[in-house]
């Protein structure tokens, strides 16, 4: 879900919802097999939603746009391109004024105005549900304005039921996305789980976030299960704790702490660094320009996550934010957004206008047993963070 994905180019209740996502990711790889074809469970799909056929949802979407609007769209760098922009606001008259921001600044925007400022915003879902909870920033989506035919259904059913509360879905599934490791397989091929960048081999020679992914990969490559312990605060700080001990002692293999994501490019490009933990992203077009660098899904797991579409709870511009979504939806348009942030969507069918050489990368980085071992970000729990936050702050201070 976290700071800098997409510049670099440019995750979630275990258990059911965790199994729903996999299946996501199983449909969407299937569907690059089978021309995308994602819509086998439209039917069912629509009827428990009782969203309207896709004729008349198109009708009622054209009724509802009665004036042109200004778009005030909270997101991440990559999602909304100059050139699908332009589209957007010649093919519906409305304009669109883009803020870029990541998670944490996302969420504290809305605390801020109470919701208000903007017409769409796009967290990651593990941020909605506890988010509304604490602060009422949101409003529900309304099911009957969204051209449910456009999304993957598993992906749609798993986002909504991950965005839920008090019976009303909040958010809808956009793009979607790992980290994990970017290695020089040249320099640091023995690096295949998060625990091996503090290996002495790799000292003074790596790279990583001082955020709450790091914290969490680092636990599965412990053999421990962080997201299993979210019901449990104590249990949930023993994690931590294991973990800041890890995270301390490997302090001297840090070459140092990345921000953003050019930072970690360069680093890596230059050879200082020779393994970090970032987004599959980086790591694929760092292999453009280098064969030895690419992304590796750690043994433990990749961490996964989806970007939503949430509306503000102050919002003003209603008809363009679902205007936005229902076009940036289309599998055409999805396509756009992929070639330009290098991430999937959530569109079915997106992945068919995709360059053949980021489906090449992609599909060096993930084989079916790598897909199948995802670990997606439940929904974060009111009060996690702040106890993630103590354990990044003594990392940090530690010598």
């Amino acid at each position: 879900m976290e700071t800098m994905r997409v510049e670099e180019s440019a995750i979630w209740c275990a258990g059911v919802a965790r199994t729903s996502q996999t299946n996501a990711i199983d449909s969407l790889t299937s569907g690059r097999l089978n021309g995308g074809r994602h819509n086998s469970n439209k039917g069912n799909f629509d009827m428990k939603f009782g969203l309207a056929p896709t004729t008349v949802l198109i009708a009622a979407l054209s009724a509802t746009t009665v004036s042109a609007e200004t778009l005030r769209l909270l997101t991440w760098g990559g999602y909304a391109p100059d050139d699908v922009i332009a589209l957007f606001e010649a093919e519906t008259g409305h304009t669109v004024e883009v803020t870029t921001s990541n998670n944490e600044e996302m969420i504290a925007k809305l605390r801020a105005t109470n919701g208000g400022g903007f017409d769409l915003a796009q967290p990651s879902q593990d941020r909605i549900a506890s988010a509304q909870e604490e602060f009422g920033i949101y409003k529900p989506i309304d099911m009957a304005r969204v051209d449910a035919a456009q999304f993957i259904p598993s992906m749609l059913a798993a986002t909504a039921t991950n965005t839920t509360f008090e019976g009303e879905v909040f958010g809808l599934p956009h793009v979607w996305g790992t980290s994990g490791l970017v290695v020089n397989t040249a320099e640091a091929g023995q690096v295949t789980d998060y625990t091996d960048l503090c290996d002495d081999s790799v000292a003074g020679s790596v790279s990583y976030r001082l955020k709450r992914p790091t914290l969490i990969g680092f636990a599965y490559s412990m053999g421990l299960d962080p997201f299993a312990a979210y019901a449990d605060p104590e249990a949930y700080q023993g994690i931590l704790d294991q973990v800041e001990e890890m995270l301390i002692a490997c302090k001297p293999n840090v070459k140092t702490y990345w921000d953003g994501g050019d930072e970690i490019k360069n680093l890596l490009r230059s050879g200082e660094v020779v393994a970090a933990m970032a987004w599959d992203t980086g790591g694929w077009q760092l292999n453009a320009d280098n064969a030895d660098i690419t992304f590796v899904a750690p043994e433990s797991g990749a961490l996964g996550w989806i970007d939503t579409f949430v509306l503000p709870a102050r919002g003003r511009a209603d008809d363009a934010a679902y205007d936005w979504i229902n076009f940036v939806m289309r599998p055409d348009i999805a396509a756009m957004i992929t070639n330009t942030a290098g991430n999937f969507t959530a569109a079915a069918g997106g992945d068919a206008g995709v360059t053949a050489d980021l489906q090449a990368r992609y599909q060096a980085s993930f084989d079916q047993a790598a897909i199948d071992n995802i670990k997606w970000y439940p929904p974060v729990p009111a009060g996690l963070e702040a106890m993630e936050g103590a354990t990044l702050d003594r990392i940090n201070a530690a010598n």
